[in-house]
């Protein structure tokens, strides 16, 4: 049942029986903060107003929790949330944060959720002050944890002379953020200010911008703003400074000059922007000619002729073309340390002609740029002057003939093309180039004797390109008109081809042949291209060669070309060759010489690694062999087994297993002849074993038929598969019965004309088996 507690101690409050603990420890305890944090925890369900009574009577006794006021505003403000801001709720809640800071001063935490509270209510000044009254309150250094709420709140409140107030404030506690007061400045069209400020922040040596900007370009941003706004600048001298930055930043002398001239044609005082102009014409042309006149050509290290290309372009950006031709003429004069330089400024010559649209000037320049001249001098003999090697520059003739392409006639770029080859200074693509300009013009004969003259000047591997051009266009023109003539061609191209580009020749020579010659003329380029090629290439080109040979004259001709790729193909590809081999014969009908061909392949086949050949063999006498084949295959695969078992290191692995076990110890001497000895009967059991291989068949010696043997022809299970028997099975089997074998004597006529020791040799071998 509710009981109502005193006035004196709850003022009225209505407490159910559950609340009675809460009270007694209370009363015990008023001063702990546990014990009314418990009964606020128990009440959490409780209406707010009695919620709210329990903190204050928290709070009336320990005033000085952060806890306890942290977490009562906090539900204060849970309270009032998604009502009007005009409810007076809003005040009670402003006025319980007026009590707390009486006591919780120092609490930065408060002190921002009071003032973002205030900024909600769109309370400006009673907001600001309450800024200030924080700043005022809190130690210096918890001060970063304010200012950021407060430039937003000066920001969005509009009223642009607060905001500068407190950024100036501001700016003094962090001038690293002097930056953000410029912008903030320029967004609320306050140049004059900004621009004092920006000033400062270019004069301070100290200062370093967090936006990554150099002092080069703050005072671009500064000339920028000075003279385009002239009229809003009023307390700094704009001439002063720009003059300033002349002296300090020599890499942009151009643009500051334009900036001092903008800044008084923006003022109105136009007399004065244009002696600016004059003044700064006057200055860049003082620098070039120093430049020019004070640079030592045989000690500079850089590109000199940059240079004197700047001085002429800056008269031609100025319409003073005249004045820029008189520059180019005397930088061609002057003697520069690489004829690449010279070669450059020429060039530039000529651009700039083009550039205005003087066509048949930039020929002329080209035209005495590529002149010989009346010393002849060798390109790289650095004795003597630039002037007299220019004339051999592929740079300026290149461009010339381009030019020439581009303006000239027929004749006249024929005529540069032919004066390159004439001075041997052409490459392979200058040649290519002229072929292709005279097909153009359809002139091919002419084509066809550039290229010839081309193959003259270079040699292997440069001469490919040509090459390759030559016969692809000689064989689209002619086709089959000019067979010899192709075949000509071919024959010397590939007279001293390496073997590296000898494989599209080959291919091209063939593809002559197949389309508009003979196919037994094919079929032997194909056959010299196996021998002419790289040896990784050789594979490929047997497999050309073989479908080649199959579309042409049918299957049963590659047989020959087969036996020839397995001969000189090395090991690995020979392999692969085998087997297509064999399942071109298996197609065929040909079931001996696929077997025999397997039988040669075996010998390049370990069973431990080559199991995709093992077991294509076995398919293979599964599908077309008897007992007895599949009894050759087996006995071939444990021979070849034994071949490659004789490895030293491998049968070290077999014969002694314990070995790695030893710890490292070293082998004796005794235990190395016996491995000899043992390597040198294994061999000698694999040679006897071996299927005697002739040139292209293989002769196989049908061995004699063990149990062993009988056993995996019909389970066809693994040849090295151990069979070892269970104890249990032992006790429960029986001894097999002992089998008695009849013996035949072998008639004479089965030895033919062999003598007769021979027959009693063989008869007795018989018994012994």
């Amino acid at each position: 049942m509710p009981i109502l507690v005193p006035s004196s101690k709850a003022q009225g409050m209505v407490l159910e029986e559950s609340d009675i603990p809460f009270e007694e420890e209370i009363l015990r305890n008023p001063y702990s903060v546990k014990f009314w944090m418990r009964y606020i925890e128990h009440k959490a369900n409780s209406p707010k107003q009695v919620l709210n009574l329990i903190y204050e009577r928290a709070l009336k006794e320990l005033p000085g929790s952060y806890k306890l006021w942290y977490n009562y505003l906090k539900l204060r403000r849970k309270q009032i949330k998604g009502k009007c801001i005009n409810d007076h709720t809003y005040q009670e809640v402003n006025n319980t944060y007026e009590r707390a800071l009486v006591f919780m001063h120092k609490m930065p935490r408060l002190w921002i959720e009071y003032c973002q509270f205030l900024v909600d209510q769109k309370f400006i000044v009673r907001t600001r002050r309450t800024f200030d009254r924080a700043l005022q309150a809190l130690p210096i250094t918890q001060h970063h944890r304010l200012w950021p709420l407060y430039l937003k709140f000066v920001r969005s409140s509009g009223i642009s002379e607060t905001s500068v107030r407190v950024y100036r404030r501001y700016i003094k506690l962090c001038p690293e953020n002097s930056e953000e007061f410029v912008e903030y400045l320029l967004s609320i069209n306050k140049i004059d200010e900004a621009a004092v400020k920006l000033a400062e922040l270019v004069n301070s040596e100290s200062f370093v911008s967090k936006e990554g900007k150099s002092k080069h370009q703050m005072w671009q941003e500064l000339c920028t703003l000075i003279s385009k706004n002239p009229d809003q600048i009023k307390s700094i001298k704009v001439d002063a400074i720009i003059r300033g930055g002349l002296t300090r930043f020599s890499d942009m002398v151009g643009q500051l000059w334009n900036s001092l001239a903008d800044f008084y044609i923006r003022s109105g005082h136009f007399e004065k922007a244009r002696d600016i102009y004059e003044e700064a014409i006057q200055t860049v042309i003082k620098t070039f000619t120093a430049a020019v006149q004070t640079v030592n050509p045989n000690e500079a290290t850089g590109k000199l002729h940059t240079i004197w290309v700047a001085f002429a372009r800056f008269y031609e950006d100025n319409g003073q073309l005249p004045e820029a031709r008189v520059i180019f003429q005397k930088a061609t004069k002057v003697p520069f340390k690489y004829v690449d330089d010279l070669a450059a400024v020429w060039c530039e010559f000529a651009e700039m002609e083009l550039r205005h649209k003087n066509y048949t000037k930039a020929l002329d320049v080209l035209r005495k740029a590529t002149a010989v001249p009346s010393r002849r001098a060798e390109y790289f003999d650095e004795k003597e002057a630039v002037q007299t090697r220019v004339y051999k520059s592929l740079k300026l003739w290149m461009f010339y003939a381009d030019l020439e392409e581009s303006l000239g006639t027929f004749d006249s770029t024929k005529a540069v093309y032919n004066r390159i080859i004439d001075l041997r200074i052409a490459n392979p693509q200058i040649i290519i180039n002229f072929t292709m300009f005279l097909e153009e013009n359809h002139y091919f004969e002419e084509a066809f004797k550039a290229y010839e003259r081309g193959i003259s000047l270079f040699k292997w591997p440069h001469v490919y390109d040509i090459w390759v051009m030559y016969l692809k266009k000689f064989i689209a023109r002619y086709g089959g008109k000019k067979l010899e003539r192709a075949r000509d061609l071919f024959e010397h191209a590939l007279d001293g081809c390496p073997a590296k580009f000898a494989k599209t020749l080959y291919l091209l020579y063939a593809k002559l042949e197949e389309e508009y010659g003979l196919a037994r003329h094919a079929m032997a380029v194909y056959e010299r291209a196996t021998n002419a090629v790289m040896p990784k290439e050789k594979f490929e080109m047997f497999n050309i060669y073989i479908n080649r040979a199959a579309d042409v004259f049918g299957l049963p001709y590659t047989r020959q070309i087969y036996e020839r790729a397995i001969e000189v193909l090395p090991d690995n590809s020979a392999r692969e060759m085998c087997m297509r081999f064999a399942d071109l014969e298996s197609k065929l009908g040909e079931i001996d010489r696929a077997r025999a061909v397997y039988g040669y392949c075996s010998q390049l086949c370990d069973p431990r690694k080559e199991e995709l050949f093992w077991t294509t063999w076995h398919e293979f006498e599964v599908r077309h062999g008897n007992e007895d084949t599949f009894r050759e295959m087996l006995r071939i695969k444990r021979s070849i087994q034994a071949k490659f078992n004789t490895k030293i290191n491998y049968m070290t692995a077999q014969m002694l297993p314990g070995s790695e076990s030893t710890g490292g110890v070293n082998i004796g001497d005794d235990d190395m002849k016996k491995l000899e000895e043992r390597a040198k009967a294994l061999a000698e059991e694999a040679k006897q074993d071996q299927p005697k291989v002739g040139k292209r068949d293989i002769l196989f010696i049908r061995g004699d038929s063990t149990q062993e043997e009988l056993k995996e022809a019909v389970i066809a299970s693994n040849p090295e598969e151990i069979d070892i028997d269970d104890d249990d099975d032992d006790d429960a089997a029986m001894a097999a019965p002992e089998v008695t074998l009849e013996e035949k004597m072998v008639p004479s006529e089965v030895f033919g004309s062999i003598p007769e020791e021979k027959q009693l040799e063989v008869r007795a071998h018989a018994r012994q088996s």
